[in-house]
């Protein structure tokens, strides 16, 4: 049967050429840029003799230089997408895109690649002393650094899972690189409960797309408003399993359960890695999908959110708590357990936001953790420089002042921010503005759960600090700190000093919307 001239006209399109779109390469230079810094240190890995090594953690380290720069370029305040859906007309909307470069992940991005930044610096003695290998430990953090860019610039299904995983992949090799015992069990932990969360997130994707038709997140929310009566069951189970997903990412309540031995079996650097940078990932996508996608469901994820934020916030300062001074590897498990008691904290304004039907609470979350992000890379940061010498308890960090004056303000000024206490101000101020959010969308229940928190938080916190201006039990020879490791805990406390001093720098994040 041949179509008749009307018929054929029918299918022509009025100009091809809109059909065929350009690549803003600008807007997705910093993942790209990290991308590449990945696949030249795996190239230079492989004509590098063995005495020249180290210099591939310098490499690492100005990839990820490079690509915060390429962040300033998007930093004016005129959103930039790509990838995007075209119509015969050649119109486009941000909502239909895959990659939307917008504050929200201008912000994020600027939390992944500075935290692995800091992590690439002191990883470079560790990578030495520790002698793990150099081209596959720095390939694999920038290749997780480069799903963490990605993630909180992607609008589609599709590709917040794409940019999850590689986030997460090469998280197990990083944590399963220290020849021993205690890493390759660390890694089968995070891998196993990972991969499962996986499954159970692609589960959940599938039935939102099949109730919907779509996998943007704003055409999600669309079908999701419009979905028709025998399709709703099968949209909020997947709405549901897609939230567990991303709820173990953040290391959430009943999800938490991996992340202390995974941290205490990894290097220390890739433990502060993954405490900053992997959950700086999963905390934008888990915005994301709900702020954006699920928004249908905003009372319905509020509340869950809510609850998951009280359990977390409560699970890891008892955890916390309990941890004793004289027991191996003590320092890392507290900072561990505080990891996803400050998770806790992170999803309080997410939970506002489904309360109040609009996305302007995620700016307490985005400056909550850029504000952890600095200190608590310091914090491991320190915990590296005392685990040469002293050991890895914290009974070992007793006397630190009086052995290693500035090693031992700088932690007692990190914990202090972490407690929220002068002169850590901005740990202060970024605990007000969380509040805030929660007062202001109503959940009264969860401030107060939040305020008991805090004064359990304040307890360990306020121990571990007296620790380091007490008498020592025995003597300790301290190590000189290599330049690499002494650079990033000075890096550290002077943005977190600066943010102390001008806090609106962070906080002003958490004025407006950021989409």
């Amino acid at each position: 049967m041949t179509l008749s001239a009307p018929d054929a006209t029918s299918l022509a399109v009025a100009n091809p050429g809109t059909l065929v779109q350009s690549i803003d390469w600008v807007a997705i230079a910093p993942p790209l840029i990290a991308a590449l810094a990945a696949l030249g240190v795996l190239l230079a890995d492989l004509f590098l003799p063995a005495g020249r090594k180290k210099a591939l953690g310098w490499l690492t380290a100005g990839g990820l230089a490079l690509a915060l720069i390429a962040l300033l370029p998007l930093a004016t305040g005129h959103t930039r997408s790509t990838f995007c859906l075209r119509t015969v007309a050649a119109a486009t909307d941000n909502g239909l895109c895959s990659y939307v470069a917008d504050d929200f992940a201008l912000a994020f991005q600027l939390l992944a690649l500075g935290g692995a930044l800091i992590a690439a610096l002191f990883s470079v003695h560790t990578v030495e002393e520790e002698k793990l290998p150099g081209g596959e430990y720095w390939f694999l953090l920038l290749s997780s650094a480069t799903g963490a860019a990605l993630l909180p610039a992607s609008r589609d299904l599709a590709t917040l899972i794409i940019a999850l995983e590689v986030t997460s992949l090469p998280a197990f090799a990083l944590v399963g690189l220290r020849r021993d015992g205690r890493g390759a069990e660390a890694a089968l932990k995070f891998f196993l409960s990972s991969v499962t969360a996986t499954a159970v997130m692609l589960l959940g994707v599938s039935f939102v797309y099949a109730a919907t038709g779509s996998l943007h997140l704003a055409a999600v929310a669309d079908g999701l408003s419009h979905a028709p009566g025998q399709l709703k069951p099968l949209a909020e189970a997947g709405a549901a399993l897609t939230l567990v997903g991303f709820a173990f990412k953040v290391a959430a309540v009943p999800f938490h359960f991996w992340l202390p031995d995974t941290y205490t079996g990894a290097p220390v650097p890739v433990a502060g890695y993954l405490s900053v940078v992997g959950k700086a990932a999963g905390l934008s996508g888990l915005a994301l999908i709900t702020t954006i996608g699920f928004r249908p469901y905003g009372h319905t994820w509020g509340l869950a959110l809510a609850v998951l934020a009280a359990l977390t916030m409560t699970a890891g300062n008892v955890g916390a708590l309990r941890q004793r001074g004289s027991t191996a590897h003590s320092a890392v498990r507290l900072l561990a357990w505080s990891s996803i008691g400050q998770a806790g904290y992170l999803l309080v304004p997410l939970a506002a936001a489904g309360y109040a039907g609009s996305d302007q609470p995620i700016g307490a979350t985005v400056a909550y953790a850029l504000i952890y992000g600095v200190v608590n890379l310091g914090a491991f940061a320190v915990v590296a420089a005392v685990g040469r010498s002293a050991g890895s308890r914290l009974d070992d960090y007793a006397g630190l002042f009086a052995r290693r004056r500035w090693t031992a303000l700088a932690l007692a000024f990190f914990l202090l921010c972490l407690a929220g206490l002068p002169p850590g101000v901005v740990g202060l101020f970024g605990k007000v503005v969380v509040f805030r959010a929660a007062v202001d969308a109503g959940l009264g229940w969860l401030a107060v759960v939040m305020a008991v928190n805090v004064v359990i938080a304040l307890y360990y916190y306020l121990v571990w600090t007296a620790k380091l201006f007490a008498p020592a039990e025995r003597p300790v020879t301290d190590r000189r700190l290599p330049a690499p490791l002494a650079a990033t805990l000075g890096l550290t406390a002077v943005v977190a000093a600066v943010l102390s001093v001008a806090p609106q720098l962070v906080l002003q994040v958490a004025g407006g919307s950021l989409f």
